[in-house]
């Protein structure tokens, strides 16, 4: 698997900043042949990879210490980006040799992150107010926070249910009325969460949802604005529309 020239280090400078991890190693099945040769970061939308539209927005919210995870086809995404230098951030990557799912990779990142860190899916563009997001997590001290948004199986299957500013239900097979939120694609998480995932297996952070949910650890935080994702076609086609409105 083509994870790049290698992980970086981490410096001291950056302990205090937030910090976003990107999850960004999976093979893209969905969009079949456009992804054959490209990580799904690396999709050309009107010029320039999707990767660099996450950069840009993580930095207008202020956050300029990202870690990379990559697998399949990644040395393309470090090719690319580089440590983030000419960009005016820090990228530390860290390197799948084998798919640990989504909450194995933070696992595998765990010596570059700090003891508060965000998730974001490597397909997924945002409208957070990270910092908002951070100063209400830390104020709570619960060990995790999911955002939110009341979709109404509008632009995905709703699969989240909140209570008391918990989240009740997290599923995407278990259907209830009163799930109307989805997971809106960005996590916080306290890096003691990591004890809870193996190490070097396969474990998606769909498995540890709903132990964090039965711990009544995990926090909901609702947004009011859509996502845009380009893990589908349909996905990639409305984004490719709302990043003409960006020119």
């Amino acid at each position: 698997m083509d994870c790049g020239s290698g992980e970086t280090k981490q410096t001291t400078d950056w302990l205090n900043k937030m910090q976003v991890v990107i999850i960004a190693g999976g093979l893209a099945t969905r969009l079949g042949s456009i992804t054959k040769d490209t990580p799904k970061s690396m999709i050309d939308v009107l010029g320039k990879p999707f990767i660099e539209y996450q950069i840009d927005l993580l930095k207008k919210g202020g956050v300029d210490d990202i870690v990379l995870c990559v697998g399949y086809l990644g040395g393309k995404i470090e090719e690319r980006i580089g440590n983030g230098q000419k960009v005016g951030v820090k990228i530390t990557y860290s390197c799948e040799e084998k798919l640990l799912g989504t909450a194995g990779a933070i696992k595998k990142a765990g010596k570059y992150l700090n003891d508060v860190f965000f998730t974001l899916y490597g397909d997924s563009y945002v409208f957070v107010n990270f910092a908002d997001v951070e100063s209400y997590f830390r104020a709570k001290g619960k060990l995790s926070l999911m955002t939110v948004y009341k979709n109404h199986n509008q632009y995905d299957k709703s699969n989240t249910a909140i209570e008391a500013g918990l989240v009740k239900l997290y599923s995407k097979q278990q259907k209830t009325q009163d799930m109307v939120y989805i997971d809106y694609g960005v996590n916080l998480f306290n890096k003691k969460i990591l004890d809870m995932i193996p190490k070097d297996e396969p474990y998606a952070l769909e498995q540890l949802f709903p132990r964090l949910i039965e711990k009544q650890t995990m926090l909901s935080y609702e947004v009011t604005q859509r996502f845009y994702e380009i893990g589908s076609v349909q996905g990639l086609n409305e984004f490719r529309e709302y990043a003409r409105s960006l020119n």
